[in-house]
């Protein structure tokens, strides 16, 4: 194991091995989610794989941070303001799960999503003029997220593969030149997929700091119901890279084991050699058979 990654993953493992008491990170929450420990401490388990940061996925209520007004000179100068994403500048997390969060027919008793996710009644009509400083609140649902540190090219490589077998598709490596000092290569490998993930906006912060929903319980129900379904395709993706990513990494260094059937397992390369192997024993044979005939009518034996 290269020595600057060997470092850099036992500084990132003493931390997710602290007391919980102890451990805090910088997600909204301040630890690991819980659906994806295994997943963590599998990959922690590899030699050269190491996680820095992930989401297991998540449904959440987010209001934007403060907006710089172009008409206000005062708010050129603000320098707390969100940036495109609506982050910073005062944005807050009103609501996060993640896992999939019960409907009213599954919950006891009546269930209102405008209280949960701290919503006044629909406005009937817009009290304020919407504009480019208006800060909105939108329901999101995000997939998984998971950044992993490798030891090498070739552990960058195993990763992508596991990833995008796994239904990752958006997912990619970065920091893949050499450290100027030690020479080593360390890529970092983002597993992540957005193609089924949605933001949707629900309402607005009034001036006087009251939220204000823009559309009814029904619709914010029926918003749930879609992440609920959605968080189904993302546990099923994170099993099939789970298992695509061990698989990656169950080859022995011998080249060959024994399963429970007592068959033969065989990496690609040791197959085509094995192959090749077999090919040219079979030309071999089919070449003294053939001497053999050749001598026999030579002496004028009977094949």
């Amino acid at each position: 194991m290269a020595t600057r990654f060997g470092a850099r993953k036992a500084g990132i493992l003493e931390q997710l091995n602290a007391p919980d008491s102890d451990y805090h990170d910088l997600s909204p929450k301040g630890t690991v989610d819980e659906p994806i420990r295994a997943l963590i401490h599998d990959i922690n388990n590899v030699r050269g794989l190491v996680t820095t940061s992930s989401c297991s996925g998540r449904i959440s209520v987010f209001l934007e941070g403060r907006r710089a007004d172009p008409n206000c000179a005062e708010h050129h100068q603000e320098t707390t303001v969100a940036g495109p994403g609506g982050k910073g500048g005062g944005s807050s997390w009103l609501f996060i799960s993640h896992e999939r969060v019960p409907l009213p027919a599954e919950a006891t008793g009546e269930s209102s999503f405008l209280s949960t996710f701290n919503l006044k009644e629909v406005a009937t009509s817009l009290d304020v003029s919407l504009d480019v400083s208006t800060r909105y609140i939108h329901l999101k649902f995000e997939p998984m997220i998971l950044h992993i540190l490798t030891a090498s090219m070739e552990d960058a490589q195993r990763v992508l593969t596991a990833a995008l077998s796994g239904g990752f598709r958006e997912s990619g490596a970065v920091s893949l030149q050499p450290a100027a000092k030690s020479g080593e290569m360390n890529p970092m490998v983002a597993v992540r997929s957005t193609g089924y993930s949605f933001d949707a906006v629900i309402g607005y912060q009034r001036d006087d700091g009251e939220n204000v929903a823009l559309v009814n319980e029904v619709y914010l129900r029926t918003l749930i119901a879609m992440a609920n379904e959605r968080f189904n395709t993302n546990s099923e993706r994170i099993r099939r890279f789970r298992d695509a990513l061990l698989e990656q990494y169950a080859q022995p260094s011998h080249k060959t084991s024994t399963d429970l059937g007592g068959t033969k397992w065989e990496d690609a390369e040791t197959r085509r050699h094995r192959k090749r192997e077999e090919g040219l024993a079979r030309q071999r044979a089919l070449k003294e058979e053939r001497q053999e005939k050749n001598d026999a009518m030579d002496d004028g034996t009977l094949i």
